[in-house]
């Protein structure tokens, strides 16, 4: 065993040093309950706020000084997320107005803020998209993953969405990375807008899918390839499996057919009295 225990050690000498994952999650729910938890009275306070947000931007650098590939860059990194806050902000409670008109279920904003997983994964999914284009890769994905542990939402941070965005229920969707999205445009569970290659070497090409304004795409339907496109005002219904471009105002559907199965070859008549 000590052959192991030697290469697990110069392992550790050769990685990067992160910090625990669990510093990041924090870092993600006390941001949450500043910016969409009213649970306090006291956050009514400016003095408060002012004072929470110092906090957290003390927080995010040092988390930045162990993933930045130059140290002094931590600071300049924290100062351009937390200036891109109050537009992710606007973004963010624009995506939350959507869900609550959009969702029967809902019943006010504050339940879409606070209990909507979809509304979670689409918030972490803003942020992290920022962090991305910061080139805080790997931050990225870490702040994208727990967003999955916590709703089964699955989307890359290097996607792009574009404004008012609606998940309802949410279980099982997956956004891959060169996927664009448009603006008000509402996914279903089980949806999937993925590549039809895993090659490695078409790492650095568009491999997902464009979805247009203003399309619906139901529940456990598969949209892939980099060059597949829904045209604006479309309806992808349920269970579709969709790998080719359809043109705006288009209706997808996968059609079913019923037939009685009937074991018996000499079937006895049915007689109706009249």
């Amino acid at each position: 065993m000590n052959s192991f225990y030697q290469e697990i050690a110069n392992n550790h000498q050769s990685l990067l040093i992160l910090p625990q994952k669990k510093v990041i999650h924090q870092f993600i729910e006390d941001l949450f309950s500043v910016l969409f938890s009213n649970t306090s009275k006291r956050f009514g306070d400016l003095s408060i706020i002012k004072n929470k947000f110092e906090v957290l931007e003390k927080q995010f650098n040092e988390i930045v000084i162990d993933y930045s590939s130059k140290k002094e860059d931590s600071f300049e990194q924290t100062q351009l997320f937390f200036e891109a806050l109050p537009n992710l902000y606007k973004k963010t409670l624009n995506d939350a107005d959507t869900i609550f008109r959009k969702d029967p279920a809902a019943k006010s904003i504050e339940e879409v803020l606070y209990a909507y997983p979809g509304f979670f994964a689409i918030a972490v999914y803003r942020f992290s998209h920022q962090i991305w284009n910061q080139d805080l890769k790997l931050l990225a994905r870490t702040f994208s993953e727990y967003a999955h542990i916590k709703t089964s939402i699955e989307i890359h941070p290097g996607a792009q969405i574009g404004n008012d965005f609606a998940i309802d229920h949410g279980t099982g969707i997956v956004i891959g990375e060169t996927t664009i999205i448009g603006d008000n445009v509402q996914i279903y569970q089980g949806v999937t807008l993925g590549a039809l290659s895993v090659k490695k070497e078409e790492a650095f090409i568009k491999r997902h899918p464009t979805i247009e304004n203003n399309v619906i795409i139901y529940s456990n339907s598969t949209i892939l390839g980099g060059q597949t496109v829904v045209g604006r005002d479309s309806i992808i219904g349920g269970n579709v499996w969709l790998t080719y471009t359809v043109p705006s105002n288009s209706v997808v559907y996968h059609k079913n057919e019923i037939k009685v199965k009937d074991n018996n070859p000499f079937p006895e008549p049915i007689f109706y009295s009249i």
